[in-house]
């Protein structure tokens, strides 16, 4: 049976482990060939670290290569690990050309790694972001299930624009005559879905506390580091709550994310901090142990007004925030995560419940430093009347939305809930620059390989 070399290198009492008969797979890192014996350095992906492995020879072996190689575990003269494995014998599973492999001993950068996402999992960089991407998954379900959401699974069709930005991917079997859409294969348009919370919404009416996660696909045409044409979204949709159960949710949901890779990705954590984010560790227990900050949009916007610096955008009440200005209030002004609620209703989606005001709406975006915004979310709008003076306002035709505007007639409840974009949570963690450089196979404008 095969050990993963995780549970060698981080073995509490790795003195207990010596001696012990052990089965590792893996992939060559570098191999040293010597006279009369060979340091191997082995890496299963389960670590950051490489085991070292002493054998008579290494044959064929070059760096790339694939092997399974048994052995004891003994006690390692090296500094930088307690056990060695000395190989009784090794297999070669799968040969590489050292001359063609392109991952050589030497730093990559990104961009030259993106052209190689079928072997750029194998450097350190991308198993770290790997690995806590994959802690984070498992947190995400950890605290959602722990506070008794259902997972649910949303259409990755639709003929819905949740968002009402119609940026969206067309899904057609038709290869003329696209304005006919009855007879184009579901009889209608459809499109990859950009949410899957007005079906959310459906399930809360009848489960109370639901959670989607799942792949979400927008086509806009941008090619910046924080934008994706397919991306993943966690968004939780609460029965019986309001913008503050909704504000609630979502900082405790990040503070948990953090505190968790901070229990279980240390190793990755301090890797990152030393090569990517100095103090990255530091700026993450703050997140998981302090309180964010919260203002509504009106304070923030004179507080970026009144603002020692000079922005590209300008800032006027009743315009969004752009990156600048959400970076400012959450590096500069709070130093900190910040909850900015109650937006103009004339630059947030229809679905958001309108403020007694009649100019706002009960949504919020939590801000986090490096990133800007990294959650959207707010109270939807439950008053049947309302809802639909809102689709005419905006030119949206009440018959694509009839099955949401009944949600309003049988037994409709106040209901909250958020969207969170997965890979900003990766980056905010990591403290990686690039949205492409924290998903495996990045989709964004001219780039679909792999």
């Amino acid at each position: 049976m095969r050990t993963k070399i995780k549970e060698i290198l981080h073995a509490p009492h790795p003195e207990k482990l010596i001696g012990k008969q052990v089965t590792v797979c893996g992939w060559v890192r570098t191999v040293r060939d010597q006279k009369t014996f060979a340091f191997i350095e082995v890496n299963d992906g389960s670590t950051l670290a490489n085991l070292q492995v002493v054998a008579p020879s290494a044959g064929e072996l070059t760096t790339g290569a694939s092997l399974s190689v048994s052995g004891h575990l003994v006690a390692s003269p090296g500094k930088n690990q307690a056990l060695e494995l000395k190989a009784d014998s090794l297999k070669m599973l799968g040969a590489c050309d050292a001359t063609k492999y392109p991952l050589q001993k030497k730093r990559h950068s990104f961009e030259f790694l993106r052209t190689l996402a079928h072997l750029r999992p194998r450097t350190n960089t991308q198993g770290a972001v790997l690995r806590v991407r994959s802690a984070l998954a498992f947190a995400t379900h950890t605290f959602f299930q722990s506070r008794g959401f259902y997972y649910l699974h949303t259409p990755i069709i639709t003929a819905s624009d949740a968002e009402g930005s119609g940026e969206m991917f067309r899904v057609t079997t038709l290869e003329k005559n696209l304005d006919d859409a009855s007879k184009d294969f579901f009889g209608k348009p459809t499109y990859l879905t950009v949410s899957g919370q007005l079906e959310g919404e459906i399930a809360a009416c009848a489960l109370s506390d639901v959670y989607t996660f799942g792949p979400t696909f927008r086509a806009e045409n941008s090619n910046t580091s924080r934008h994706l044409a397919e991306f993943w979204m966690i968004e939780p949709e609460m029965a019986f709550a309001d913008l503050d159960a909704d504000r609630e949710c979502a900082e405790s949901y990040l503070r948990f994310c953090v505190q968790y890779v901070l229990d279980h990705c240390k190793e990755d954590l301090e890797f990152f901090d030393k090569f990517i984010e100095n103090g990255l560790v530091a700026r993450l227990q703050a997140v998981a142990a302090h309180s964010f900050a919260h203002l509504t949009y009106t304070q923030a916007i004179e507080i970026l007004k009144k603002a020692p610096k000079q922005f590209e955008f300008p800032v006027a009440w009743g315009t969004d925030l752009q990156s600048e200005h959400e970076r400012y209030i959450a590096e500069e002004y709070s130093k900190k995560p910040t909850i900015i609620t109650d937006y103009p209703a004339a630059i947030k989606a229809f679905y958001m419940r309108e403020n007694p005001d009649g100019k706002t709406v009960a949504a919020m975006d939590i801000l986090v430093p490096k990133i800007g915004e990294i959650i959207g979310g707010s109270q939807r709008e439950e008053r049947l009347d309302v809802l639909e003076r809102k689709l005419d306002a905006l030119g949206l035709k009440r018959e694509d939305y009839w099955w949401y505007l009944e949600l309003r007639e049988y037994g409709t409840v106040p209901h909250a809930g958020f969207g969170l974009g997965f890979e900003r949570l990766v980056l905010f963690v990591t403290g990686m620059e690039n949205i492409r450089d924290v998903i495996p196979f990045p989709r964004f404008p001219g780039h679909a390989e792999f």
